[in-house]
């Protein structure tokens, strides 16, 4: 599981991933950092936060200053093959959702 990411003031861009993966790892873990590591070096990117239990379903929230970048993220050639990795062999299903965040506020315990 990640950190939580450190964003800025809204509004900024939120991807939101869920899917349910297939079993065993197939490559994936180590696909998944490299993508990590290669969303930090794009332009726009804010931030990004993962978990995923047990059962193998995962939620990936992806922080992005503006639609833009997300649209070139999605269009990074690296990230297109992983892309087809994951239809092909890593998820049975997912779902994105893309949305703009207005507002943005946290609890921090300070005992």
């Amino acid at each position: 599981m990640s950190q939580q990411a450190k964003l800025p003031e809204p509004p900024y861009y939120v991807v939101c991933f869920s899917s349910q993966r297939t079993e065993g790892d197939n490559g994936y873990g180590e696909m998944a950092d490299a993508m990590e590591r290669l969303a930090h070096e794009q332009p726009g990117f804010l931030g990004v936060e993962s978990a995923r239990g047990g059962d193998g379903f995962g939620i990936t929230n992806s922080y992005w200053q503006d639609e833009d970048a997300i649209r070139a993220w999605k269009r990074n050639v690296d990230h297109l093959v992983a892309q087809k990795l994951g239809r092909q062999d890593w998820y049975r299903t997912y779902e994105m959702r893309i949305a703009r965040v207005e507002r943005a506020y946290g609890f921090v315990r300070t005992d």
